[in-house]
């Protein structure tokens, strides 16, 4: 009989916190919001192949430690606040698909390679990468740290590879002729919106001073609008600043050193906002100051007019939980102009509260509501409330092992002679783990009547003595601000990582991630997802990976934070539902890594990532 794999339910506990008390503000605060010109997708010429001196930003730490600055000055951006992972609990499991009936096109994305040498080489290598998708008018935008493509949705190229410094009108990252820097972009976040019918692209956007590699503390979002439903035509850009210290019309949160950075944005929108979510940590130190939330007019940003745009500081005294303020507070996508119109227009945000557990582990989440939306374009009187919502055990999980394969970097930082010319001391490295993110919230989508939504937890399954990452999926009725179902799932002998939902109006959707572990090198993956069954019996595999991550963020001397994304992404056109998994999509010997470093242009000399586009049908 052929072995068959299974789908599980488990509990974790365990983690100790602390948070940073921040001065109490008020409940909502004006923001300015600055016009940023206008931009268009160009496909810059795609650089050489080879290793340069300066592969990494050296601005930022690739560490482990997600508090603070280092001691040489770089900085951490996509901060957590676990200390480590808890216990897991055993629980039945069910199968894995033979095939997938229900995937209608699958194809790749962007890649390492993509990102390491677009606009003519003048980038950066980079881990991870964050996925944003978004799908509408006959397109499929996809965009990662730091780069984008445009697909129809065929499956065909439309426009790009774009690097994200020339599609918001920014200097290359890195000039290699001159050593000049540009601003310093991450965690592209996308939206289409069926109702203005225009595609949101956000960044965070941290600049430097001058153009030294230094940062300057400024950072702001970068919200760029299509102008019409063609994301291969022309942009708006808008500039929202986020550093929170009292500077361009910013509130003081009194962040450690001055400067808060606005890490982790995500996006939302109902009838009349498009809502956006940071983590506010200190830039320069020690110290998270809570989750903010954003509220701007969806159709003041879509027509070019004056745009109202408001702030919710969610370590408010009103908005504390148990002490503790929003954490990756996600904001609600709603499906396909499915929007909820109670209280003057509705928008529902979702957070996770293991974090803040002593002991890592919670039954609860948090259901956030942002109430009279409708007033934001004449005299914002936005309401933001929180409440507590048992959903059932999960926790931080740990670290995600993989299936034993060709790893030619750590070879190559092991070697001597080869070290020196990827800029490594020597070191000898086992294959990483890929981190599984700490529990906080993932995509949130507001669906026939009802929010869906998956974050990470640890589930052992059937028994077996090895913990594994898996994760818990939430249905609730927001209105009522009842749990409607809710499970933990996994795969026995291997990971799910970074769960994405979607659901189409009809209330049929997927979640998707990366599988990866005993049987399988990083995949792209998911479960079918209703309201009556909950997840469904079996995992499908829509791209299997080649071979095993071989990133540096997994060897020291690198780092010793093996990423692994820290978010993937989930879209519906109405009808079907798209999802973009990271995945493997190469693999090669020492050998033919150290021809070129790039495997005959398949990776970069420091990565091996790729990502999977897949359209499921109903």
């Amino acid at each position: 009989m052929p072995r068959r794999e299974h789908l599980a339910l488990a509990v974790i506990a365990g983690l100790a916190l602390a948070v940073r008390p921040a001065l109490a503000q008020s409940s909502a605060t004006t923001v300015p919001l600055t016009n940023g010109g206008s931009t268009s997708l160009t496909s810059p010429p795609i650089g050489p192949d080879g290793v340069d001196a300066l592969e990494l930003d050296p601005s930022f730490d690739t560490g482990d430690d997600d508090g603070a600055n280092d001691a040489t000055g770089a900085v951490h951006v996509n901060r957590g606040l676990g200390n480590g992972a808890g216990s897991a609990v055993g629980a039945p499991g069910k199968g894995k698909a033979k095939s997938n009936p229900e995937t209608l096109r699958s194809f790749d994305g962007v890649n390492f390679h993509d990102q390491r040498f677009s606009n003519g080489g003048n980038q950066f290598s980079v881990e991870p990468p964050d996925q944003a998708l978004c799908v509408g008018g006959g397109y499929v935008l996809e965009s990662v740290n730091d780069v984008l493509k445009v697909f129809d949705t065929a499956g065909n190229l439309v426009a790009g590879p774009t690097d994200l410094n020339t599609f918001y009108g920014y200097p290359a990252a890195i000039n290699r002729r001159t050593g000049q820097f540009g601003p310093s972009i991450t965690d592209p976040i996308c939206y289409f919106d069926p109702d203005t019918q225009r595609f949101f692209h956000v960044t965070l956007t941290l600049d430097r001073v001058g153009t030294s590699s230094r940062l300057s503390g400024k950072n702001h979002l970068d919200i760029a609008v299509s102008q019409t439903a063609n994301p291969a035509g022309s942009w708006s850009v808008y500039r929202l600043p986020v550093q929170n210290d009292g500077t361009d019309g910013t509130p003081n949160h009194h962040c450690t050193n001055g400067p808060c950075l606005g890490d982790y944005p995500h996006i939302g929108a109902d009838a009349n906002t498009i809502v956006l979510s940071t983590n506010e940590f200190a830039l320069f130190g020690r110290g998270f100051f809570g989750a903010q939330v954003y509220a701007l007019s969806k159709h003041g940003l879509a027509s070019g007019t004056a745009v109202n745009a408001v702030e919710f500081n969610t370590s408010d005294a009103q908005y504390l939980f148990e002490g503790a303020p929003g954490f990756t507070v996600w904001p609600a996508i709603a499906a396909n102009g499915d929007y909820n119109t109670n209280a003057g227009g509705t928008e529902s945000l979702l957070s996770t509260l293991a974090i803040f557990s002593d002991t890592g582990a919670d039954t609860r989440i948090s259901l956030w509501a942002l109430t009279n939306t409708s007033s934001i374009d004449s005299a914002p009187a936005l309401v933001l409330t929180r409440s507590p919502v048992t959903v059932g055990g999960y926790a931080i999980p740990g670290k995600a092992a993989q299936k034993p394969g060709s790893i030619p970097l750590a070879q190559c930082i092991a070697d001597p002679t080869c070290a020196p010319r990827v800029g490594a001391s020597v070191f000898v490295n086992p294959e990483s783990k890929l981190d599984a993110g700490d529990s906080r919230m993932q995509q949130v989508y507001y669906a026939n009547g009802k929010l869906w939504a998956a974050f990470a937890s640890g589930v052992i399954i059937d028994g077996s003595s090895a913990a594994q990452v898996g994760f818990r999926y939430v249905i609730l009725n927001p209105d009522a601000g009842k749990l409607v179902k809710s499970d933990l799932v996994g795969l026995l002998g291997n990971n799910l990582t970074y769960p994405a939902t979607a659901v189409t109006n009809s209330g049929r959707g997927i979640i998707a991630f990366t599988v990866v572990g005993n049987d399988f090198f990083p995949s792209a993956g998911y479960v079918s997802l209703d309201a009556k069954i909950g997840a469904g019996s079996e995992v499908h595999v829509t791209g299997a990976g080649a071979g095993p991550q071989d990133g540096f963020s997994g060897y020291r001397p690198f780092s010793a934070r093996p990423r692994w994304g820290d978010y993937g992404a989930a879209a519906t056109d109405g009808k079907t539902i798209w999802m973009a998994n990271e995945y493997t999509s190469q693999t090669c010997s020492y050998a033919t890594y150290v021809h070129d470093f790039t495997c005959g242009g398949t990776r970069g000399s420091l990565g091996n990532w790729a990502t999977r586009i897949t359209e499921v049908g109903f």
